[in-house]
């Protein structure tokens, strides 16, 4: 198992596809094709969501609360915050902020490449990693992941060549996965 820590002054900032606001991406595939991608955003106004037509996407509000996105047939509920919803990327989506700005961690993959995933681990809790690429983000405390301290916005990258476990030791962190 190799372990780097990433920091907010390694992150790349880019403007939305829609224009709308500003995505910070904590990780990104080396490839440069867009299998995947790992970050965070502030939904300062409600709004259409870029098309991400053959991606799937997992996501969790970190900040805010009351984000819901309507859909054809619904709507996706985001309303409480560490709620960790999956959804794919084609669907139409509209955001509706029922209680002012939200922020949010967001995971995206090409579905014919890779396959993702996201799980909240609090304090006190392990989780198993399967073979794959991982990342335990802090989005907004400080936590302890195995022996690694990290600061709020810091994030422990994690390539697993065999099923490991991790545990944190405090605080809470967002383990996003792709395989």
């Amino acid at each position: 198992m190799t372990v780097t820590l990433l920091t907010p002054d390694q992150y790349r900032r880019m403007p939305w596809k829609n224009g709308g606001g500003v995505a910070t991406d904590v990780a990104t595939d080396s490839t440069g094709g867009e299998v995947w991608r790992f970050g965070r955003t502030a939904i300062p106004v409600p709004g259409p969501f870029s098309d991400y037509t053959g991606y799937d996407r997992v996501q969790v509000v970190i900040g805010g609360r009351g984000l819901v996105l309507d859909v054809p047939d619904g709507e996706i509920d985001l309303r409480t915050p560490f709620s960790v919803v999956r959804y794919k990327g084609e669907l139409p989506l509209v955001s509706r902020l029922e209680a002012g700005p939200v922020e949010v961690v967001n995971l995206i993959g090409r579905r014919d490449t890779v396959k993702v995933d996201m799980q909240l681990l609090d304090a006190g809790k392990s989780l198993q990693l399967g073979k794959g690429l991982h990342f335990a983000y802090a989005p907004t405390a400080p936590a302890r992941v195995d022996a690694h301290q990290l600061p709020a916005d810091h994030c422990l990258r994690i390539e697993a060549a065999h099923p490991t476990m991790i545990a944190c030791g405090s605080g809470r962190v967002l383990v996003a996965s792709i395989f």
